[in-house]
């Protein structure tokens, strides 16, 4: 078939000072679920243990993953310097890289590279790959389309980067109706010194939706008619959502289109936003009027903007640092553990983060394992089974899953009144054998501070607390109980914890 052959194109855009944002509304077609979506499994949090097997080593710096459907059962793994593995199941990672754009990339700083990689939706004829880079000579970032039949690198897009090397964003993802998405950080620094997030005349701290099937006049892709911000007066109509500090990594769930975020946070509070088909368009999650729930720059908090809230928050205060987004599982080897449950991480803790819909407006949460260190990104094959690269060494890693009993359970019950409350936590060893030593972790909801305590040695870290055993409760055998508590203050929010960890393990709540 005949290819596309467009022009390559740099965009200048001009900075304008916009005060307030008109209401913007568009719906992008809702897809259908598909048949081997998988199934929603019910199986307790608690109860799922995630594990990781290495696959593959010898990966220079890898940061990111997409699997071309033709069924050929190959990955593709992008590395910082700028070319791209072939990783397949039966033969290992080829040594020969599939691409090399290593004279084109800016691999200065830490998070300058190559970022992200999607494959065309009709990749088995077009055999196109669009790859997001910091270009060289000066860190721009940059969405390219890249032939593997003639090796030509054809750029398509450009946002000027060069004051910061960090913040750049980077994924690439094909949505349902088959428009290329492509995340950008907000420039980077600290402290959005730009002010990108809350600004639509830039693509800084953005994530955008463009056809690349077509070009439009002097571009070199198309934008959509039905994106948010097409026709508003200085703004970029290729903005789809906004708001953003460093969307390194999103996703979509291919069962019902939702759009997944973690969007790696300021120092305070790392995130994971979900936005279902209909609230993606113009949706503004925060940055940086708030990190998170909170309110980190006031300033940037006018116009009347109303906030889309992160579905889950997370301290990086227990060894935490960036969150690294991952994907609903829609597999069919764990689809009765997992199906419908997104998975996530955390770069640093490297804790695998399990969040699944309760059907009341909320999410289920729990810690059900650990990655191995530094993981950069999660993929998946065309099948819908999860893999991970990690930075260093530099390996890719199968991700499975398995039913286990909980170690713990937990049992709560409070009293709260005024500014005060007052929580009785009974924990009890679940497992088969003694408990010799034990750390009870939990989070506190917002505002509350706990001011003294029972039966435990408790320590509380920004929103995270650690609850000791004392010196006469420090063994718990199996069946039995121990009694602690806490007093606190609150501001308004006398919610109880919504997940536990003993000893590294997840405890089920309730009776």
């Amino acid at each position: 078939m005949l290819k596309r052959r467009w022009a390559i194109l740099l965009l200048i855009a001009s900075l304008l000072s916009l005060s307030t944002l008109p209401a913007v509304s568009a719906s992008p077609l809702e897809p259908s679920r598909p048949a081997d979506a998988g199934a929603e499994s019910s199986v307790p949090l608690p109860e799922i243990a995630a594990h990781t097997t290495q696959v593959a080593s010898g990966l220079k710096r890898p940061t990111a993953i997409a699997a071309p459907d033709d069924g050929s059962g190959r990955l593709f793994i992008t590395e910082k310097r700028g070319t791209v593995r072939v990783y397949h199941p039966d033969t290992g990672l080829a040594q020969t890289p599939l691409i090399d754009i290593t004279a084109a990339v800016d691999e200065s700083g830490n998070e300058r590279g190559l970022l992200g990689i999607a494959t065309a939706p009709d990749f088995l004829d077009s055999r196109e790959v669009y790859l997001a880079y910091t270009a060289l000579p000066d860190g721009a970032v940059t969405l390219a389309r890249y032939d593997l039949d003639d090796a030509s690198l054809k750029a398509l897009l450009s946002q000027e980067h060069a004051t910061y090397s960090n913040h750049n964003g980077g994924q690439l993802a094909f949505g349902p109706d088959s428009h290329l998405y492509w995340s950008i950080g907000d420039g980077g620094g600290s402290g959005d010194p730009f002010d990108s997030g809350q600004r639509v005349d830039t693509l800084l701290g953005k994530i955008l939706r463009i056809d690349v099937s077509r070009s439009c006049g002097d571009l070199a892709y198309c934008v959509p008619g039905d994106n948010p911000f097409v026709g508003v007066a200085g703004a970029r109509p290729e903005i789809w959502t906004y708001g953003l500090r460093n969307p390194w990594r999103f996703s979509f769930d291919p069962a019902d289109g939702s759009l997944w975020i973690g969007d790696v946070g300021q120092g305070r509070w790392e995130e994971i936003d979900r936005l279902r088909p209909a609230e993606q368009p113009g949706a503004n999650l925060g940055w940086s009027c708030r990190e998170g729930l909170v309110v980190f720059d006031e300033a940037q908090c006018g116009g009347g903007a109303e906030l889309t809230d992160p579905v889950f928050t997370y301290s990086p205060r227990t060894g935490s640092c960036a969150v690294i987004g991952g994907q609903v599982y829609r597999g069919k080897q764990f689809a009765d553990l997992v199906g419908g449950t997104y998975i996530a991480t955390d770069y640093c803790s490297s804790t695998v983060w399990a969040l699944r819909d309760d059907g009341a407006g909320g999410y289920l949460q729990a810690e059900i394992g650990q990655t191995p260190t530094q993981v950069t990104a999660f993929g998946a094959t065309s099948e819908g089974e999860l893999y991970v690269v990690n930075d260093l060494p530099g390996g890719l890693h199968r991700v499975s899953f398995e039913r286990v009993a909980p170690a713990c359970r937990i049992t709560q019950t409070a009293n709260a009144w005024g500014g005060g409350l007052t929580a009785n936590l009974t924990l009890t060893n679940t497992g088969t054998t003694p408990v010799s030593g034990w750390k009870l972790v939990f989070p506190l909801a917002l505002g509350q501070t706990i001011i003294s305590d029972w039966n435990t040695d408790l320590v509380q870290n920004g929103d995270m607390v650690t609850a000791a055993n004392a010196a006469y409760n420090g063994t718990i055998a199996p069946g039995d109980s121990v009694e602690i508590g806490y007093l606190a203050n609150h501001t308004g929010d006398t919610s109880a914890p919504e997940r536990y960890t003993l000893n590294g393990h997840a405890c089920t709540i309730g009776d």
